[in-house]
């Protein structure tokens, strides 16, 4: 069985990561989605949050998991029994970090293959913090992120503003 990885910090799963999920899924038998635990970090969401959010979108693909991890993604990969890290380039400023990344995956899981998905042209400078920032501002999400999962999004943003005043 081949097993790939998709690690990221998904906060929010935007319509560019279900694009990658849907193309990866494809092509490996089972299609790891990681959330990715940063502790320097203050996400918007919860792991738990993010983890639920991303089950609920990606229930119809059969071959899709969710799970999570604070440890470098080529241990987790190992003991998971994965073969592959799936990762997504937007634009070129994406390349080189991605490059770097995958040489220290290599470095650390000899077992381990990554594997970069161009973006789509319509999610080509799409990411979660663009999704956040927009929401934020009350801007429409409607092309960016999951139609299940606006509503939450921008109430969580409420809930933030109304704690400021």
């Amino acid at each position: 069985m081949k097993i790939a990885i998709y690690p990221g910090s998904f906060d929010p799963i935007t319509l560019g990561h279900l694009n990658l999920i849907k193309r990866a899924s494809r092509v490996f038998d089972k299609l790891i989605i990681c959330v990715m635990v940063n502790h320097e970090k203050s996400p918007l969401f919860s792991v738990e949050e993010r983890m639920d959010q991303i089950r609920r979108v990606t229930a119809k693909f059969d071959n899709v998991e969710v799970d999570c991890s604070d440890e470098f993604v080529a241990n987790f990969a190992r003991k998971l029994g994965a073969c592959a890290i799936i990762r997504g380039l937007r634009a070129l400023s994406d390349f080189e970090k991605e490059c770097q990344m995958a040489v220290f995956n290599k470095k650390i899981n000899p077992d381990i293959d990554t594997f970069f998905l161009a973006a789509e042209e319509k999610y080509m400078y799409l990411s979660s913090s663009a999704v956040r920032e927009l929401a934020m501002f009350g801007g429409d999400l409607t092309d960016y992120a999951p139609r299940e999962l606006i509503d939450e999004i921008n109430a969580k943003y409420a809930q933030k503003n109304s704690g400021r005043r």
